[in-house]
């Protein structure tokens, strides 16, 4: 790679996960390589302004970065198939080299901003426009699941408008189809927000309305009882490798937003407590699942494991894992060798290569 390149750390957003980013943000810009890279934030509010400079500092919470050296930017498309920055005592303009868009969920996560960089013809961190929008739904990611014939537990999907007006024939649908408890959780967002454990018709009704509220899509599918919740990192492009697994052991009823971020009950287990056959299936399913969605740069594949290791069941794939110190994609990389910085050298690496081997398609006759 060339020397100093100018990484754009792209943070904040529209979703309910905009906490998470920031955190995701902070931990990548204290871990990167100042001898390596020049810093560019860019951040996006809550209302989905975007933020440059000095408001992206605020937003990002300057007294827990480190150095002085990160750049003012302004955004800017000229049409000649750059994002570019302007930066520096003489204001002088460059270009950006590669986007770390450390967005989760809709509008981040989902192929919007990808989108964004494709058009601006700028390299960035993590899976394209379809696999990002791939693997952020939920109902899209498991049809592409089964065609792969990956192993996963019954679900359907409501539709909102649907739920509105039919609410007690949707029930009656699913509880003919399932026996409790259930799990309610809207189509596309991640952090467990939303999600909801039903035991019972009432608890059904309320989860799907709750769930509705952030998506016109909700997700009602089978509990995978007594499992172990087991997660696999994969890094790579076109020869992606997957990460030792690692084991959630939930603070709560189940792993929900309070778990991950708020109470630190929960524990994280490296490496998972599987046998070295299971061991070896579920680092396999995290590859296929992962090249299933046409995945890129990174991924984590979240999976359901009977204990006595007789099953496996995959759950989600998180195309832009959490990046925060307690995160499971960094530590399982970091049990498998990859130190937090060098973590991020090498993502930035596949960034680039990706991106050079794109400008090779042809796009004119």
């Amino acid at each position: 790679m060339p020397d100093r390149l100018r990484v754009a750390v792209l943070f904040g957003g529209r979703s309910c996960e905009h906490e998470v980013s920031i955190v995701s943000a902070r931990s990548v810009i204290a871990a990167i390589d100042r001898q390596r890279y020049d810093v560019v934030m860019i951040g996006i509010d809550k209302g989905g302004r975007w933020l440059c400079a000095h408001d992206a500092q605020r937003l990002l919470g300057r007294d827990v970065v480190a150095g002085d050296d990160l750049l003012p930017v302004a955004l800017d498309y000229p049409g000649g198939g750059q994002l570019v920055a302007a930066g520096g005592a003489g204001g002088d303009r460059q270009s950006i080299d590669v986007v770390f868009p450390l967005l989760h969920g809709p509008f981040g996560e989902d192929g919007t901003v990808q989108g964004l960089l494709e058009l601006a013809g700028v390299a960035y961190v993590g899976a394209g426009v379809g696999g990002s929008a791939v693997g952020m739904d939920k109902e899209l990611s498991r049809r592409v699941f089964a065609a792969e014939g990956l192993p996963q537990v019954d679900y359907t999907v409501v539709r909102r408008h649907r739920w509105e007006r039919e609410r007690e024939a949707v029930c009656a649908e699913i509880e003919q189809r399932f026996d409790y408890p259930l799990f309610v959780k809207p189509v596309s967002l991640g952090s467990s927000i939303g999600v909801v454990k039903a035991h019972d018709g009432a608890q059904l009704r309320a989860g799907i309305d709750e769930a509705a509220q952030f998506d016109y899509k909700v997700m009602v599918e089978a509990a995978a009882q007594n499992c172990r919740e087991v997660e696999v990192a994969v890094l790579g492009n076109e020869e992606p490798e997957a990460s030792v697994p690692g084991e959630i052991v939930p603070g709560h009823e189940f792993y929900d937003y309070s778990d991950k971020y708020l109470d630190d009950r929960s524990q994280l287990i490296v490496p998972a407590r599987l046998g070295p056959a299971m061991t070896e299936r579920v680092r396999s399913l995290a590859v296929r699942a992962f090249r299933a969605v046409e995945g890129a740069g990174l991924a984590r594949v979240d999976f359901f494991v009977d204990p006595s290791d007789q099953g496996v069941w995959i759950n989600e794939i998180n195309t832009m894992p959490g990046f925060t110190p307690i995160s499971m994609f960094p530590r399982l990389w970091q049990a498998s060798g990859l130190s937090y910085p060098q973590l991020v050298d090498r993502l930035i690496e596949l960034a680039l290569v990706r991106h050079r081997d794109r400008q090779r398609t042809r796009t004119a006759l």
